[in-house]
């Protein structure tokens, strides 16, 4: 059954390409198709393009949206199956290494009557994704910033303080043992566990969360290593979604998490009568940055172009925000006066986003971090050839998950199963033997 099922999914596949590859460049002009993370976009905004699109240009377009969960399944599918889609949203760090190995098409800022909204994305931001640009490659001419957040601390107040949260201590603690939850990701666990290896150092100022969080060396993929299996014993799992449920449900204490999930689960929490908090640890922590991208094998760069022109309308930015609880790149006074929250009591500097003038707002600080914050933390970058090393790394880290008692467990019923298994062939051979006795009597 189980092979014929696989070669079911192979023809589908042959057939997905041979009617790909049958249809017609004044057809495929007509297709836009969008390759995105789950959850990460307003569903309508999708309904709405073709209808905008058609009044820019007088052209009919058809959307075909797919998402993925993790970016490097999105890498392989552009780099080794060569798929034609139109748009990605892939991280910075996949950023660099497509860019370093020339898979992005320059974006087509030829919009014609059409308001350029690209230049709506904060400086800021723009500065810090052209950190990855490559020779003759400026990031920002292949790259739309999208979203943007911080790895931190989710947390449930009854169990946990404020002041426990900000450092990072808090995750060796054995006192949360089976109530913290980990984001399975191996990038954030590193560093998260090498920059509390340094955590001295850091304070000292000899060392920076920049430096340690990019040192992949034989020597820092071990020290990480040793810290994420002393912090073992205190995980309850390895999410990748469900750590806000399980938090709004008081069933974990602590997650490390991204800023976007900890504002959704908050607001759910809230719901329910359960008080959760956000910090990012004093030592500092990952910045990341998602932007937008045209492959190499895109085949409809205009129409591609005009989506991602469409994605940077401060309108369809808040949209955005409101579906996915992330913080949109674009920096308008739109946007600002959209997110400034009287009934916050503290104050926040976001002069670095919005520009000067803006060192006092109040808004939501686990979607826009103070500057305090987003000066204590860096972008991790691409880790090139050393990526193997880290992933072997994490393998080994989540490899021995099961503890003392289940692996004795385990032994145990195996060791059942073998008693039972040599039982009944002893009992079958004195069966066999009494019959053959049987039959010489007669």
């Amino acid at each position: 059954m189980n092979r014929l099922i696989k070669i079911v999914c192979v023809l589908a596949a042959c057939l997905g390409m041979l009617s790909s590859c049958a249809r017609t460049d004044k057809e495929r002009s007509k297709i836009l198709k969008i390759y995105n993370w789950a959850d990460y976009i307003d569903e309508g905004i999708l309904d709405e393009f073709p209808v905008w699109y058609k009044e820019q240009t007088g052209e009919d377009i058809r959307i075909i949206y797919q998402v993925f969960d993790i970016n490097e399944i999105m890498l392989t599918k552009i780099e080794r199956g060569h798929e034609d889609f139109d748009l990605i949203c892939p991280s910075e760090y996949i950023i660099e290494r497509m860019l370093k190995k020339k898979l992005l098409l320059p974006i087509d800022r030829n919009f014609g009557k059409t308001p350029d909204y690209l230049d709506n994305i904060s400086p800021y931001i723009r500065e810090q994704l052209n950190k990855l640009s490559q020779p003759g490659m400026e990031t920002t001419d292949y790259v739309v910033p999208y979203m943007w957040g911080t790895a931190g601390l989710l947390y449930n107040k009854q169990f946990v303080t404020q002041d426990e949260v900000m450092t990072w201590d808090c995750l060796w603690n054995p006192r949360y043992k089976n109530k913290i939850l980990m984001k399975d990701s191996y990038r954030d666990a590193y560093g998260t566990a090498i920059i509390y290896a340094h955590a001295k150092e850091l304070a000292d100022g000899t060392v920076t969360v920049e430096q340690l969080m990019n040192d992949n060396s034989p020597e820092a993929i071990a020290i990480a290593e040793d810290y994420l299996k002393r912090m073992k014993p205190n995980i309850a799992g390895w999410e990748a979604d469900f750590g806000k449920e399980m938090m709004t449900k008081n069933k974990a204490w602590l997650n490390l998490t991204w800023s976007g999930d900890a504002v959704w689960a908050i607001e759910e929490a809230e719901a329910v009568g359960v008080e959760l908090g956000y910090e990012v640890p004093r030592e500092g922590s990952n910045i990341w940055y998602d932007g937008w991208a045209i492959p190499k094998y895109a085949r409809n760069v205009k129409a591609a172009s005009y989506f991602l022109d469409y994605l940077c309308r401060p309108d369809i930015a808040l949209r955005n925000m409101d579906a996915n609880g992330y913080v949109s790149a674009v920096a308008t006074p739109e946007i600002l006066e959209a997110k400034i929250d009287t009934t916050i009591e503290e104050y926040s500097n976001l002069s670095y986003f919005f520009g000067p003038g803006n060192d006092s707002i109040r808004i939501d600080r686990v979607q826009y971090p103070d500057r305090k914050v987003v000066e204590r933390c860096a972008m991790i970058r691409d880790f090139g050839d050393e990526t193997e090393l880290v992933l072997e790394m994490w393998s080994r880290v989540k490899g021995d998950n099961l503890n003392t008692g289940i692996v004795l467990l385990i032994f145990a019923v195996f060791g059942l199963l073998f008693v039972w298994v040599v039982y009944r062939r002893i009992r079958d051979y004195k069966q066999k033997q009494r019959h053959r006795r049987r039959r010489r009597r007669w």
